[in-house]
């Protein structure tokens, strides 16, 4: 998907670059921030580091080749992905190592999992949760003469995919055991689904469960590598699963591998009341990651008294997660920003190319003010968009990046 002011962005591809925000580009338009983005990185390939495991990021966040390569330069041991062709995209850019977090499922995506296979560079791990998936996971890889590596999803009752028992895993451990196409090469979990007041504790006792099976599975000989992957975390309790399975000393026996991906970008909503939980958990971490993303909109229209309609819409940022948090306001063509007035001012409601603000006494507003927002849940911002615009602290653009959703 795309906005229709997005496209002369796309068109111009590296002539944007030396464009000055407020004065050159059609809005609006998804900003990054090169300063937070280069530290995101950094902070959190460090963690993950410092916490004896790999960092397999989450790349269906952004769908954006160049943070992916950011990512694996930064010593990321391979990218995860959701689906088939997000993996044949991320394949075509370069990516070589993916872990699809997901089940492969249909014979379409099975075989575009079996045409990339045929480099025998290209590292590829998918999940699977039901004999059923395993049998035909199985039939179809032995029909193409291609061993397909394949991890134990776990889950929980209510949750998402995943064997809801422990008991559910052993067995489905033996029908991988019997397809000689199938190679089981470790355990995977998703704890983002766990919730509720107990929410810390029930996260790890998940996470000694996942470590408890994956004991059990490799000293039943069921694994086909000699250090399997046990691999959990999405991109809020990132530090429980690292500490569990650092405790458990996961990494000794298994090759620990965490999942986060909306770090690269951070948010001002969900992911930033998550940061600050793990901050409090985490007094060793003196600072934490940094907001990179913005969308960036001209005020529309001031039909009424106190009352402001963007030009930013259910096309241009996410809703599902809280609306758009105004941040700054420039005059086109002007810099710096005019203060930080408009934070008193307030998203009331989007739709599809407009969003409704109460404009706070005292912020005088003119059409064509340009306004920097704040989104939740970057993934849903991202998919938006065919380019993300990359600015320097002077608010050059200094690198077009196309995502490939």
């Amino acid at each position: 998907m795309t906005t229709a002011n997005n496209t002369a962005a796309v068109e111009k591809g590296d002539a944007a670059i030396g464009a000055q925000l407020v004065r050159d580009i059609s809005l609006p338009a998804l900003v990054l921030h090169r300063e937070a983005l280069e530290h995101n990185i950094r902070w959190m390939q460090k963690f993950v580091s410092d916490s004896g495991a790999q960092l397999a990021p989450h790349g269906k966040t952004s769908m954006t080749p160049a943070l992916f390569r950011r990512q694996l330069d930064a010593g990321a041991w391979g990218i995860t992905l959701a689906s088939a062709t997000q993996t044949r995209a991320a394949y075509a850019h370069g990516v070589r190592r993916v872990l699809m977090a997901n089940q492969l499922v249909g014979t379409p995506n099975m075989a575009l999992i079996a045409d990339l296979l045929a480099d025998p560079a290209f590292d590829f791990y998918c999940m699977v949760d039901h004999p059923d998936n395993v049998a035909d996971l199985g039939a179809y890889f032995a029909s193409r003469g291609v061993r397909l590596n394949v991890m134990i999803e776990y889950g929980v009752v209510g949750g998402r995919c995943g064997c809801r028992s422990e008991q559910e895993v052993i067995e489905l451990a033996k029908a991988i055991g019997a397809q000689p196409a199938l190679a089981l090469t470790g355990i995977e979990g998703y704890e983002g689904v766990i919730h509720g007041d107990h929410a810390v504790s029930g996260i790890r006792e998940f996470a000694a469960s996942l470590v408890r099976l994956a004991v059990q599975l490799q000293d039943s000989g069921a694994f086909a590598i000699a250090k399997p992957i046990i691999t959990a975390s999405g991109s809020a309790w990132y530090d429980l699963i690292a500490e569990s399975f650092e405790a458990q000393n996961a990494g000794g026996r298994f090759l620990s591998v965490l999942r986060p991906g909306s770090y690269v970008a951070h948010d001002h909503g969900i992911y930033k009341e998550a940061q600050c939980c793990v901050l409090d958990r985490r007094s060793d971490l003196h600072e934490g990651l940094r907001p990179a993303l913005e969308v960036w909109a001209h005020v529309q229209s001031l039909p009424e008294p106190g009352f402001a309609v963007i030009a930013l819409g259910k096309r241009d940022v996410a809703f599902d997660a809280g609306l758009p948090v105004p941040l700054l306001r420039y005059k086109a063509g002007v810099l710096p920003a005019m203060g930080d007035d408009v934070g008193a001012c307030k998203v009331t409601a989007v739709m599809d190319q407009h969003a409704f603000m109460t404009v706070a006494p005292g912020v005088e507003l003119r059409v064509g003010d340009i306004i920097s927002f704040g989104t939740s849940h970057p993934c849903l911002t991202f998919d938006k968009w065919r380019v993300g615009l990359l600015v320097d602290e002077q608010l050059s653009v200094i690198e077009s990046m196309e995502t490939c959703f």
